[in-house]
């Protein structure tokens, strides 16, 4: 079906197309509209002309439906639907405009600042006056004595009771007072007034007297009064700006101490107030710890608050607070709750810190200000002048509540670790930075990889050894020996001189109980040789074990501090620990100690990166450990700050006229024979009785540690060699192969002199045991 509709629209019969104005309405237009035959013959017959307007029917076309519309034309009163479409657009771009600021975020961010900035003052308004009420009143004991009655505490009601009389004998002194405050005002207003008054009289009558004249009689009257006068002026001046700015004084005051105590709504906050906090208070950690969904403590906080043994109270760069766990929770299962417990105080993981505290359900609480790690430890106390006694520790850092942090160095050892870039090398240089300071110290530092971060230390140190290569690690191996060794002898001097440790005066006397610090960097690298790495991790076992008493310290440093690679007599014998982030709770635990992970001592919430140089320390302080922003020493060329350190150390060792220490006498240089006589050192290591030919091989290395060939030795081949070259058979005794040390020394004393045998001589020299 097709539809026609005519027009007498000149634009249209010209042939232009207009778009429609559908909005607008113009004046009456009929036209008829017809519908049109589908039969073919009526496609193109002479009954397709238009019919005239009024006209009934169609010329041609019989008992067609005609249908009646309106026709809107686009050009017929134009300007008039221009007015009334462009008003109501206006109209409604206007709402549209308003609509858009009021509902515009930055608009709603605008609002919400204005609003809580404007809620500080009642808020703070509030909060005076809730301090002074409790400053006047019993209400807070009240609170205590409550809490303390619930718990069933006896002794700490008993306290609160006797604090609570305390307190109202002294407000009723107080209030005595007050009213009696006005008589002896007036009382010595009186007594004041006629005081002064013939004070100055007489000093006016020696006046007069001295200068014989009658008017200097009332001269010292006047002039108080005149003072009287100026003040009184100054005061009027002052009085008004005094008066004018007394209420934004107020007003500020009352501002700040909203914003700081205040408590406001959340929907207050806006995506830009990344500053803004939440008050850490009793009520804020209660509800904190109900958020944890423990039942225990949903259960008893239905029947009272929770009991603060040490309520909610600045410390240092944050808020200390000390908490009663309800029956039946303890502070481990907060402390394994970390991260939802300070997603209830709006901090991170790593601004909060629960730990136990005398009992195991006492919560002892300390949550860190917002972005309280983002200030640093600052500047290393030392950098410019000072030195240090190692005796009493050396700088180390700083804890998140600022205060300094000192690590101990005598009688302990140290092992340190983290991952990669996390600060692990730059707390060995602070540690050993602190010794350098020290004229007494003896330094040793061993790097088995080639590592810049302690070049500006070989100075100072008596022993130096970096690098990875195989004759590197032989010389660490071999200042290890040494130090072992060193670690006997220092034995016997304790002995000599009586006493258990080397003390402050021993260590001052040069008689070989220095202190002397060692430090083993990068340790899995030694620890994993595969043919020193065995040698190396007993050496490093027997010197924690025994060297702290005697002066020597070992501080272990790794990258990877898993029982493979880090000897477990090595980290449990260092009492010193230092955790930067790890990754798993092995590593953590290899640093902090066994359990450490599971009680809350976590190094693996620390964040590579956004938390460099910030570690989780054991035994610096009484507490299980803590957590500390170690101090940075730079060591770039462009910076340098360590070369300046140790020149200064240098300085104070040659100030007291002596040479580095451990460098005045000459280094233990090994003389590694080509070959070792076997029957000569069987004859000094071997006794009267026979000795099992298996026990024979320990004897010779404990006589020679030096010479390879014997620590690497068994019974078996020793027992081959005896036969072979020696023509001693070593008998078996209920598969005991006993060796006769008669046996031994009858084959030295048949064996030729070599020095004395000539050339011609029949028969070999003396078998030769060769490296």
């Amino acid at each position: 079906m097709s539809i026609a509709a005519e027009s007498n629209d000149p634009a249209r019969n010209a042939g232009h197309q207009e778009t429609p104005d559908y909005g607008t309405a113009s004046s009456a237009e009929l036209a008829r509209v017809r519908h049109l035959s589908t039969a073919p013959e009526a496609d193109n017959g002479p009954d397709m002309e238009s019919d005239t307007p009024g006209s009934g029917t169609s010329a041609g076309v019989s008992g067609r439906e005609v249908l009646e519309g309106r026709v809107l034309s686009p050009i017929r009163d134009a300007s008039a639907s221009g007015r009334v479409s462009g008003a109501m657009s206006a109209s409604v771009s206007g709402v549209k405009v308003v609509r858009a600021v009021i509902t515009s975020e930055r608009s709603m961010s605008a609002t919400k600042v204005v609003a809580r900035h404007a809620l500080y003052v009642p808020g703070g308004a509030l909060s005076v006056t809730r301090r002074l009420w409790e400053a006047g009143t019993t209400s807070r004991h009240q609170r205590m004595m409550r809490q303390a009655e619930l718990s069933g505490n006896a002794e700490l009601l008993s306290e609160w009771e006797t604090r609570v009389e305390a307190f109202r004998n002294a407000r009723h002194k107080r209030t005595m007072d007050w009213i009696a405050a006005p008589f002896v005002l007036a009382k010595g207003l009186i007594v004041g007034t006629f005081s002064l008054f013939f004070g100055l009289l007489g000093l006016g009558v020696l006046l007069a007297l001295a200068r014989k004249d009658a008017g200097e009689l009332l001269a010292p009257v006047n002039g108080f009064l005149a003072l009287v006068n100026f003040v009184a002026i100054a005061v009027t001046v002052a009085w008004t700006p005094l008066v004018m700015a007394a209420p934004w004084i107020v007003l500020v005051a009352l501002w700040n101490e909203g914003r700081r105590r205040a408590p406001l709504p959340s929907w207050l906050a806006t995506a830009s107030d990344a500053d803004i906090d939440v008050a850490i208070d009793e009520h804020t950690i209660a509800q904190a710890l109900l958020a944890l969904r423990i039942p225990q403590i949903k259960d008893a906080l239905k029947v009272a608050p929770l009991q603060f043994i040490t309520p909610a109270r600045r410390d240092g760069r944050g808020t200390h607070a000390v908490v009663r766990l309800p029956a039946g929770v303890t502070a481990e299962q907060i402390a394994t709750r970390r991260a939802p417990l300070a997603g209830g105080l709006y901090r991170q993981a790593k601004e909060v810190w629960p730990t136990t505290g005398s009992e195991a359900g006492i919560l002892d609480l300390w949550v860190a200000d917002k972005g309280a790690l983002a200030e640093g430890a600052g500047e290393y106390p030392l950098l410019a002048e000072g030195k240090c006694d190692v005796f009493k520790g050396v700088p180390f850092g700083k804890t998140l509540r600022g205060i300094p942090v000192t690590m101990p160095v005598m009688e302990r050892n140290t092992i340190g670790g983290g991952m990669p870039g996390q600060g692990k090398s730059s707390s060995a240089r602070v540690s050993f930075a602190g010794a350098a300071l020290d004229p007494t110290a003896e330094l040793r530092i061993w790097v088995p990889d080639a590592n810049f971060d302690f070049e500006a230390f070989a100075p100072r140190c008596s022993r130096y050894v970096m690098g990875a290569e195989d004759e590197k690690l032989e010389a660490i191996v071999q200042d290890l020996r040494d130090l072992h060794a060193e670690v006997q002898s220092r034995g016997e001097l304790l002995i000599k001189f009586q006493v258990p440790s080397v003390t402050r005066e021993l260590a001052s006397k040069d008689v070989g109980l220095h202190p002397l610090l060692c430090l083993l960097e990068e340790a899995h690298v030694l620890f994993q040789h595969p043919e020193l790495g065995k040698e190396a991790q007993k050496l490093a076992i027997d010197i924690v074990r025994l060297g702290r008493k005697r002066g020597i310290h070992l501080f272990v440093s790794t990258q990877a501090p898993t029982k493979d690679s880090i000897p477990r007599d090595v980290t449990r014998n260092c009492s010193n620990g230092i955790a930067f982030a790890v990754g798993d709770h092995v590593a953590n635990d290899a640093l902090l100690g066994q359990g450490a992970y599971r009680g809350g001592h976590r190094a693996t919430e620390l964040i590579p990166g956004t938390d460099r140089g910030t570690a989780v320390v054991k035994g610096f302080s009484g507490q299980r450990s803590d957590i500390v922003q170690v101090y940075f020493i730079e060591i770039d060329k462009a910076n340098d700050q360590i070369t300046p350190i140790i020149n200064r150390s240098l300085k104070l060792i040659s100030d007291r006229g002596r040479a580095v220490p451990g460098t005045g006498k000459a280094r233990p240089t090994e003389i590694r024979p080509v070959v070792r006589d076997l029957l000569i050192d069987l004859d000094q290591v071997l006794g009267a009785d026979p000795v099992r030919v298996a026990d024979v091989p320990a004897l010779l290395a404990r006589a020679f540690p030096a010479w390879k060939p014997y620590r690497d030795l068994t019974g078996k081949e020793l027992r081959s060699i005896l036969a072979t070259d020696h023509g001693i058979k070593v008998p078996s005794t209920g598969n005991r192969y006993p060796l006769d040390p008669a046996t031994v020394r009858d084959a030295l004393d048949r064996r030729p002199d070599p020095d004395t045998a000539s050339d011609e001589e029949d028969g070999d020299g003396p078998a030769l045991l060769a490296s």
